[in-house]
């Protein structure tokens, strides 16, 4: 049981575990960017084939689909920070093959494919265990601006990662390999000096319902479902950022450096509103705020469709990744917060497959309709049934727009049943 009786306990900035935490995850999410933009390099370097670079996509995304199941019920198992730390070894092995590979100069597009299905397998189990690991690290009133702060780290390693990917290729590929590589394994001797609050004693016995144990809870909790599936109808339809190439060339006319641009400003804003609920976390009206955070979304992704502004396109987006931000903060903090800790790593498996599938979706589905009925339209159409899916979400999951705070979704979680 999370304790919410203890105030907000010790600051966050001098709470040693959830420091560990916070760097191995910025180490974590750097050396997944560096080694996707790197990848990404040296495949086309290799091959001139986009079909090549498509090949890549599948061999991160194959893993992590059929491993998902089983990682969740890892993560409930075993001590979280053991999956942690062994997935991110076995991503920093991979890494240090690439790096060998390249060096030695025998690394063909066959050994890339392979290591990259390791990393995609070790993301499989590295995601679902790290946020269930988290609620063990903080109290229940600490954790809004620890996820908050959690998310910050992501964000800054989606910033600097690929543009340090991509600037160390140019030295050799073996570069970027290799501090992927240390990225890896710093995080995980890192992890493995976390010493959580408290301790996990496991689920027993391996029973085939328990691998599905995350999907029949969260059925279950209308909270969780409600969250867990208006993200991924919001982020299906919301996918605007797929066709940023086409707004850079065609609607704005800002070329490859204004493309740039466009690509980091989504993750300035959530980088910014991040750290603002880390300092201000969130304590009432959580439900609300979360449905409010996607209906801004919408409404900002409709103005970017619209802007013909390069500036107020940049804010359109900041707006969208603040707004994204948010959502990610709420939804993330009620799937933690109100499913028991014995269901954590499973509950959350199942939340990152969704959240994995949505965005790869959401983006053919966004490419798909511009090419039907032309980029502009397909964005702001996506504007508005994001919007629309918020409001009949509200209709269809009251209890989640009524509830008031993250402690009174702990107390859901607490009374819920295991099995």
């Amino acid at each position: 049981m999370i304790d919410d009786t203890a105030g907000e306990g010790p600051p966050l900035a001098g709470h040693v575990p959830f420091l560990l935490f916070w760097v191995a995850r910025v180490l974590a999410g750097m050396g997944l960017q560096i080694v996707a933009a790197a990848v990404g390099w040296h495949v086309y370097d290799l091959t001139h084939s986009a079909m090549a670079l498509g090949l890549v996509g599948l061999a991160q995304f194959a893993p992590m689909v059929l491993l998902t199941l089983p990682a969740g019920q890892a993560a409930d198992r075993f001590d979280r920070r053991y999956v942690v730390a062994v997935s991110q070894t076995c991503a920093g092995l991979a890494a240090l093959v690439l790096t060998l590979g390249s060096l030695e100069g025998w690394l063909t597009t066959g050994w890339i494919y392979a290591a990259v299905m390791v990393v995609g397998g070790a993301r499989a189990f590295l995601n679902p265990a790290m946020a269930a690991l988290l609620p063990g690290l903080v109290t229940t009133e600490q954790f809004p601006r620890a996820s908050a702060l959690s998310s910050s780290a992501n964000q800054a390693a989606t910033i600097a990662g690929p543009a340090a990917g991509g600037v160390l290729f140019a030295f050799g590929a073996g570069v970027p390999y290799a501090l992927t590589a240390f990225c890896f394994l710093t995080a995980a001797l890192l992890m493995l000096a976390i010493r959580p609050l408290r301790r996990l004693e496991g689920v027993k016995g391996a029973r085939l319902a328990d691998l599905f144990g995350g999907i029949a809870f969260i059925r279950r909790q209308k909270i969780v479902l409600g969250s867990i599936s208006l993200d991924l109808f919001a982020v299906l339809l919301g996918g605007a950022t797929a066709l940023l190439p086409i707004y850079a060339d065609q609607v704005l006319h800002a070329g490859v450096l204004g493309l740039g641009f466009l690509r980091a400003a989504p993750a300035v804003g959530a980088i910014a509103m991040a750290t603002c609920l880390g300092f201000r976390p969130l304590r009432a009206r959580v439900g609300r705020t979360m449905f409010a955070a996607v209906i801004a979304f919408g409404l900002a992704t409709i103005v970017f469709g619209l802007s013909r502004d390069l500036v107020l396109s940049l804010v359109a987006l900041m707006v969208m990744g603040a707004a994204d931000n948010v959502s990610v903060v709420v939804r993330s903090s009620l799937v933690q917060l109100a499913t028991p800790e014995a269901l954590r790593g499973r509950v959350s498996a199942v939340n990152f497959l969704f959240v994995g599938t949505s965005n790869q979706l959401g983006e053919f589905e966004s490419g798909l309709l511009a090419d039907l009925i032309g980029a502009v339209p397909a964005v702001v159409l996506g504007g508005i049934g994001t919007i629309a899916v918020a409001l009949f979400w509200i209709r269809l999951f009251p209890g989640l727009a009524r509830l008031e705070s993250f402690a009174e979704a702990a107390r859901l979680g607490d009374s819920q049943p295991i099995g």
